[in-house]
């Protein structure tokens, strides 16, 4: 595995751990890693223009904040 790939999976796994501590559940953080996937899909078909989008209070998905 290139340092790269332990960078990303440590990335990820760290920010799943904090996800999980701070009390949102499977299912929560499974529509967070969806909303992300849809900006990564949307970023590459607008292009690799180098700047991000803010997104707007509708896109961010204030749904999976709401604790079950």
């Amino acid at each position: 595995m290139s340092t790269d790939q332990k960078g990303t999976r440590i990335l990820a796994r760290t920010f799943f751990n904090q996800l999980r501590a701070s009390g949102y559940t499977p299912h929560q953080v499974i529509g967070i890693a969806t909303e992300l996937l849809d900006l990564v899909t949307s970023d590459l078909k607008e292009g690799d223009k180098g700047v991000a989008v803010p997104a707007t209070p509708e896109q961010q998905g204030s749904e999976w904040r709401q604790r079950a």
